[in-house]
């Protein structure tokens, strides 16, 4: 299963490579070469195809749990002065994703969205601390009734060109359910109120929707 933000980009792929394919009959006539090419195509067809699938994934949903919204490695567990909403200290998770992860964005909480904003900005790598705040990203708090607002932010990274965010202001949102999606690598910030009990540590993998980051 593939997710729809790719679906336009894998056809692309595919007839590329499908067009390659043919030309390499016509003008190429070393053998050798040609089946290089070919198993280079098939690579990269492949590389496309993981980048965008979505597996399915059997949710539980717990409102006194906070969900990754992301699959990657957990870089950044630490109190920090959050700038931007809560102009107040809180407690920053942050899940850095590679090109071989899942890329889809997930609501780690259930409520109503307050606040979905775009920010144009740089790309410096993900793991950057600065790239919270100067990369292009988008903000989405969503307002819970156990933990109150809770922000996440999909940061792109050097690779990532375009992050795709679905939330819209007056809401009501389900936890695991798809926030959006961020292309070829990047990071998400999740900022939890201070009294949060913290359920993962430093370079821990987690899974999008499933790992639980902090309870009640």
């Amino acid at each position: 299963m593939f997710h729809k933000e790719g679906y336009i980009f894998i056809l692309t792929t595919l007839l590329l490579c499908i067009s390659i394919s043919i030309l390499t009959q016509f003008f190429i006539a070393s053998d050798f070469i040609k089946r290089g090419i070919t198993i280079i195509l098939l690579i990269v067809f492949v590389l496309v195809l993981q980048f965008f699938r979505n597996p399915k994934r059997s949710f539980t949903n717990n409102s006194n749990e906070i969900l990754s919204p992301v699959d990657g490695k957990v870089v950044v567990i630490e109190e920090v002065f959050e700038k931007e909403y809560f102009k107040e200290k809180r407690i920053q998770i942050s899940v850095f994703m590679s090109p071989i992860n899942v890329h889809v964005t997930r609501y780690p909480i259930s409520g109503n969205v307050i606040l979905s904003k775009y920010h144009p900005g740089k790309y410096l790598v993900a793991w950057n601390p600065k790239s919270s705040e100067e990369n292009e990203r988008t903000t989405v708090v969503v307002r819970s009734d156990e933990f109150g607002d809770i922000l996440h932010r999909q940061i792109a990274g050097a690779m990532a060109k375009r992050i795709v965010n679905y939330a819209k202001v007056g809401q009501n949102v389900e936890q695991s359910a798809d926030s959006g999606f961020i292309k070829f690598g990047s990071r998400v910030d999740v900022f939890l109120p201070l009294h949060a009990k913290i359920d993962v540590s430093l370079n821990q993998k987690v899974i999008g929707g499933i790992s639980v980051l902090a309870h009640k």
